[in-house]
């Protein structure tokens, strides 16, 4: 699973508790999970893919600074069938920004691929 998200060290960390949480529910290993700044064989960076994601912050969250937040890619490995991978994908987007009645601002702005 891969989402770009735009966090600081705590929301990150958050982010990656919700992976966590969507594992016990389902036969899932993670095998790895990566924090990347760039994309490999390329020179473009986190900061060039997802800039709308600081954007998006800026949208939701005005006249509040963000802080030592920045654009990163989370990438998980795991070990599952696809349809598991596609429910636990479903489970953390649905954590990530849960839909509500009103409104509302996402905690980290996300992108997921």
């Amino acid at each position: 699973m891969t989402f770009g998200l735009y966090a600081d060290e705590q929301g990150l960390a958050w982010v990656e508790s919700l992976v966590e949480d969507a594992v016990p529910s389902r036969n899932v290993r993670i095998v790895g999970a990566t924090v990347a700044h760039t994309f490999p064989g390329s020179g473009l960076t986190t900061a060039d893919a997802y800039d709308y994601l600081a954007r998006q912050w800026a949208v939701e969250h005005p006249g509040r600074g963000s802080g030592e937040r920045r654009p990163v890619e989370l990438r998980v490995r795991l070990v599952c069938s696809l349809r598991t991978r596609r429910a636990m994908h479903k489970a953390v987007i649905k954590a990530l920004c849960p839909e509500g009645e009103r409104p509302h601002a996402c905690r980290v702005p996300w992108s997921a691929a």
